[in-house]
């Protein structure tokens, strides 16, 4: 629709400078005015200010400018209607969108804050959308969010006010990703989340290792440092290519898959009866190995024993091909 009224507009515009250049060679032909006097006996017509001629003009003169002035009359009342509309029109456009990202922001339930769009809130928000994991993106740079806002839905606005926070759904929020290119920033918003929410799931990020103990201290569940990741990565490429080549392969992402699967024992023991790993048979079933189990308590078991008897609230990490991991969610109907 904006395009529209662009090209109204740029027709609006042609038409005024069609009406100055038949004004001003009207005035040179039929009055014999110089080009200056003609010119500016076209923006006295036109804009009917009201000024004297420039000097008495015969009959043909008069004729030529009681047309000028009505055909400017109809064209400047065009171009002035279109200009209206349009501005109004963008208004209401954009009033329309902060209202739809709005209800969809309240629509949202278990979802996740990202809090800054920087490069990391970016990548956080990226793989969440690869995921199809619900989220919005907290960001006061006005150029950023009308970059995205058609990927993405956002909250202009400090993530260290308790109101935005609140816009953002803090209170029905499952997590929140402290993506601030700085810490003391970050240790803000997580204090203020830690506040109002005290089972809200807080991943910060963090560029000094100092700031991790105080980002702990101020309620965060994890701390992410990139740098030290970034640097650990290419240290590890180095010593062990090959295996840390793997490992990325194996977090690698197709078309809305993945090689690796976090599922909980609830999606199983709903449809089959299992009470070991063995009971499962998910290698037979569909082709995917149980490499990891995390029990109730947290506890993390690699490459667990068959015979492991399965607890409730307990998890399974799962690692197949990803024609393997769609068979799986497929078969035990795993969103």
């Amino acid at each position: 629709m904006i395009q529209l009224f662009r090209s109204k507009i740029y027709l609006a515009l042609a038409l005024m400078v069609m009406v100055l250049a038949f004004g001003v060679l009207g005035y040179r032909i039929v009055a014999d005015y110089s080009w200056v006097d003609a010119f500016y006996m076209t923006i006295i017509t036109v804009t009917t200010v009201g000024f004297s001629e420039v000097r008495p003009m015969g009959p043909e003169g008069k004729i030529f400018t009681i047309v000028l002035i009505i055909t400017s009359v109809f064209i400047v009342g065009f171009a002035i209607s279109i200009v209206t509309e349009y501005l109004l029109s963008r208004n209401s456009i954009e009033l329309l969108k902060k209202k739809k990202m709005k209800n969809a922001i309240e629509n949202l339930n278990q979802h996740v804050i990202v809090c800054g769009f920087g490069r990391n809130g970016m990548q956080a928000a990226e793989r969440l959308k690869a995921y199809k994991r619900p989220f919005v993106v907290i960001e006061k740079d006005k150029e950023v969010i009308e970059r995205f806002e058609d990927e993405i839905l956002f909250i202009e606005g400090d993530a260290n006010d308790d109101d935005v926070l609140l816009e953002a759904g803090i209170e029905r929020a499952q997590f929140l990703i402290a993506a601030l290119p700085d810490d003391a920033a970050n240790l803000f918003v997580v204090l203020s989340a830690r506040q109002m929410k005290k089972d809200l799931f807080i991943i910060s990020r963090a560029s000094l290792v100092n700031s991790q103990k105080k980002l702990f201290l101020a309620g965060a569940n994890k701390v992410i440092m990139p740098d030290k990741i970034g640097g650990d990565h290419m240290a590890s490429l180095v010593v062990m290519p090959d295996l840390i080549t793997f490992m990325d392969k194996l977090s690698m992402e197709g078309e809305n898959t993945t090689n690796l699967e976090e599922v909980a024992i609830e999606d199983f023991s709903n449809q089959i009866e299992c009470n070991s790993l063995r009971d499962l048979d998910l290698r037979k079933k569909t082709g995917c190995t149980i490499i990891g189990y995390i029990s109730p308590d947290g506890k993390y078991i690699i490459n667990p024993e068959a015979d492991m008897q399965l607890q409730p609230k307990s998890k399974v990490i799962v690692l197949g091909r990803p024609e393997q991991i769609k068979k799986l969610n497929k078969m035990f109907h795993i969103d």
